[in-house]
């Protein structure tokens, strides 16, 4: 097997909000659009985002949608955290370093689409 892309795609009530979230705050832009989503791509992003639009006669609250969480690894994520709170984001959860090595923080889009922005750094050692 040769995967030679890979895309998350995220099934919301309205994709033009997300793209628009994931446009202004996370630099992605529009790569293909169609009747009921949008495909976001980034140069440096290995994977695509497709907003697909929630059919309301197929879709039944809490059946066959499973909760996602996208994640980027990202350089600087203090700098990031300062940059999406000055641009009013919504932050559920606020930056945070974890014992492990992990700098992370979240955030959502107007769809409830969690996004987790994550930097690597070293463990904390006692």
């Amino acid at each position: 097997m040769n995967i030679i892309s890979s895309a998350v795609s995220l099934t919301v009530a309205d994709p033009a909000a997300s793209s628009r979230f994931f446009a202004s705050h996370l630099g992605f832009r529009e790569i293909l659009a169609g009747e009921r989503f949008i495909a976001l791509g980034r140069d440096d992003v290995a994977v695509d985002l497709v907003l697909t639009e929630r059919d309301p006669e197929r879709w039944q609250p809490g059946q066959g949608l499973a909760d996602a969480v996208v994640v980027f690894t990202v350089t600087d994520l203090a700098a990031e955290y300062e940059r999406l709170r000055r641009e009013g984001a919504t932050i559920t959860i606020p930056l945070r370093r974890e014992p492990w090595g992990e700098l992370m923080m979240q955030l959502t889009d107007p769809n409830g689409v969690a996004i987790q922005l994550t930097e690597w750094i070293s463990p904390i050692t006692s």
